[in-house]
């Protein structure tokens, strides 16, 4: 399996030039990778919980697909481990809907012989990722107040799973 590019070649964001029709002549991007993302909603999504807690961006940038997968998976199993599935309602605020494409080079012995270089550079799809802007909310963890540490808790480990800096906002649910 090959190996994931490193992500400081997709941080900054750019014009999502990715546009896909039902016609597949319009489309640029002829086919999409799945996105990593199991789901969006966890815990107890019928009950309204009293305080709420929010990652909140400070810069604008692009998250890619599983950085935002791990980030859910981590502030998720400390929840659930400590609190149940029925004390607290978590919910992922963004999607990926950005195609990231890879112009593949050739390299070797022999490889000017089949290699388009920048002649055809569209690229291939490779992944997908969310853009994230400055002051966007990424994540909500609604809680009790009894729980309000716990889940500021998992919204701080979730923060070390993705890039750039975050800031976690508490609000009151009136």
């Amino acid at each position: 399996m090959a190996r994931l590019r490193k992500f400081v070649a997709y941080r900054n964001i750019e014009r999502p030039y990715t546009r896909i029709s039902k016609f597949k002549t319009k489309s640029f991007i002829k086919t999409t990778r799945n996105i990593k993302i199991v789901r969006f909603n966890t815990g107890n999504l019928k009950k309204r919980f009293p305080y709420s807690y929010h990652l909140i961006s400070k810069q604008s940038l692009q998250i890619r697909d599983n950085a935002l997968e791990s980030a859910r998976q981590v502030c998720n199993r400390l929840l659930e481990k400590n609190l149940g599935t029925s004390a607290y309602c978590m919910q992922l605020r963004t999607y990926p809907f950005h195609i990231l494409r890879e112009n593949p080079l050739a390299s070797g012995a022999g490889a000017d012989r089949f290699s388009t270089g920048m002649q055809k550079s569209f690229g291939k799809p490779i992944g997908s990722a969310a853009q994230i802007k400055e002051g966007q909310k990424l994540f909500t963890v609604s809680v009790e107040k009894q729980n309000l540490s716990l889940a500021k808790e998992a919204l701080n480990r979730a923060r070390k799973k993705l890039p750039g800096s975050y800031t976690i906002q508490l609000t009151e649910n009136k």
